[in-house]
């Protein structure tokens, strides 16, 4: 593990080669440490390599070292995690444009990395109407009591009165940052910062020390949306970066929840927008409860409706750890402690007994 893992740091070094690359990569040849040692023949036959790509490439592997980038890199980012570490966030992961390096500070927990605890987002203005701010805080309080974790993004407004609200209620909130998670912005929410670290999480894809940037923001915005189930748009002007993530989270197919507000208020425009594209209408506490209540829960097992024939040791153990969500090959080979060879051949042996589905990218789910 720690071998990939330094393999996915020396590609994120690589010019031109960015998340939808990556993925594809990873997908071609199941570990980034194959596809760094791969011929330029082999690359070539990888969607997206072009002639430019593969120079620019071939030059940078001569001039890095993954195994002393990667020590080098720990002093001043000690804590971070690739899609191939197991901890991983598991909906974020399935995004198309997940993060090589998702650094962290604060708590992890294993039960929101598996999407098991549902994640909540919140996002909005900078600059709330009092309706906005109250109900805002109203809403985090009740999700974070119910067990929902909330995630925004620490900007002032409606992002922080959604933090508070968790804090309040003794939830756990996660920041989703456009700067280094070492750096604290806006300034003014420095006290913030420290209850999220010591009762959350922190996280943002960009190293330590790299200051607020409004290129960076976008950006972020897809991890929020990654993250979660669902996103609530509390309030939204027509140029909102709330309008940014609730598009991602439309594209990543999480519903979005709307605040509803008079068509008058400036800050309600992109909110309407949203309504009229077919987002949910926040009519309370209760009912939103009923309505999240309704979202799929991701550690539901679903026994399997054919009998299961007597099956050789390997076949069972590769069967028993597949569940009904779908499985990446790289997290199957993990838990199984098989080398890949063998869990490959297993889970073809899977597939033609019927007993396993293969999907789109190398991922696998129980029939």
């Amino acid at each position: 593990m720690v071998e990939e893992r330094a393999y996915w740091l020396a590609w994120s070094q690589v010019p031109k080669v960015g998340s939808i690359l990556l993925q594809r990569l990873y997908q071609h040849f199941g570990s980034l440490q194959a596809a760094w040692l791969a011929s330029e023949s082999e690359l070539r036959a990888v969607e997206g390599f072009g002639a430019k790509t593969l120079s620019i490439i071939l030059t940078k592997r001569h001039t890095l070292n993954p195994e002393q980038l990667l020590t080098q890199h720990l002093v001043k980012n000690p804590h971070f995690w690739t899609p191939a570490d197991p901890d991983y966030p598991y909906l974020l992961r399935e995004i198309p444009t997940p993060p090589a390096l998702l650094y962290y500070r604060g708590q992890p927990n294993h039960q929101e990395n598996q999407g098991i605890t549902p994640m909540v987002g919140i996002v909005g203005t900078r600059y709330p109407t009092e309706h906005g701010r109250r109900w805002t805080r109203k809403i985090s309080n009740t999700l974070a009591k119910h067990g929902f974790t909330i995630v925004s993004g620490m900007a002032a407004g409606i992002d922080t009165e959604a933090h508070q609200g968790c804090l309040e209620a003794g939830g756990r909130t996660i920041a989703v940052l456009g700067t280094g998670v070492d750096i604290i912005y806006p300034a003014s929410n420095r006290n913030l910062y420290n209850q999220i670290q010591n009762q959350g999480l922190i996280l943002s894809e960009y190293v330590a020390g790299t200051k607020p940037n409004a290129k960076n923001f976008p950006p972020r915005n897809r991890i929020i949306a990654g993250l979660c189930r669902a996103v609530l748009v509390m309030e939204a002007p027509q140029r909102s970066g709330a309008l940014i993530t609730a598009r991602y989270a439309n594209e990543f197919g999480r519903d979005i929840y709307v605040l509803p507000n008079s068509p008058d208020r400036e800050e309600y425009r992109g909110c309407l927008k949203l309504l009229n594209r077919g987002a949910f209408g926040i009519e309370g506490e209760a009912e939103l409860l009923e309505m999240l209540g309704t979202i799929p829960q991701l550690d539901v097992v679903v026994e399997p409706q054919q009998p299961i024939p007597e099956l050789e040791l390997n076949l069972a153990k590769v069967l028993s750890t597949i569940a009904t969500e779908a499985m990446p090959f790289d997290l199957i080979v993990q838990a199984v402690e098989m080398d890949s060879s063998t869990v490959s051949a297993a889970l073809l042996e899977l597939e033609l007994m019927g007993l396993i589905s293969q999907l789109p990218g190398m991922r696998y789910r129980r029939n």
